[in-house]
């Protein structure tokens, strides 16, 4: 049976082990906060905290992209949902109810991997882009 040889064996026999790479300080943003952690903050409570963190953040481009990325992609997502309620509730007179109720539930699961995968891109440091909504929100983060 065959012992398992301790980092101390390794070296002694020449080995190197292997060392872990320096990290680099993480940026702060205004809310004294990891910025990543504030850019993934951002989309917790859709436009509620994207207007929490747009008015702590002055200075964090960053934060301030994601604040706004999340404001706008809540609102559209409210603006689609209304529409989608509205022709669901005047579809049903139509027989359209089941159809529109698929979509509906589409769009809902839609909404929730963009919002999940919009807080990961955040916090692992990404400016992701939703199209359309992420060019907006670009321009206005860096005025």
């Amino acid at each position: 049976m065959a012992e398992k040889e301790t980092p101390e064996q390794n070296q002694d026999q020449g080995q190197e082990q292997p060392q872990q790479p320096a990290q680099a300080p993480k940026a702060k943003s205004g809310s004294g906060m990891d910025q990543n952690v504030a850019g993934a903050l951002c989309y917790v409570l859709g436009f509620i905290t994207g207007i929490i963190f747009l008015l702590i953040e002055k200075d964090n481009k960053f934060v301030k992209f994601h604040a706004i990325q999340s404001i706008i992609f809540s609102l559209a997502v409210y603006a689609i949902n209304f529409v989608v309620v509205g022709i669901l509730f005047t579809s049903m007179m139509a027989g359209g109810f089941a159809l529109l109720g698929l979509l509906s539930t589409g769009l809902t699961v839609l909404y929730v991997v963009l919002w999940i995968m919009l807080m990961v891109k955040a916090y692992n440091g990404e400016e992701w882009q939703i199209p359309v909504i992420g060019g907006i929100a670009k321009s206005m983060s860096e005025k």
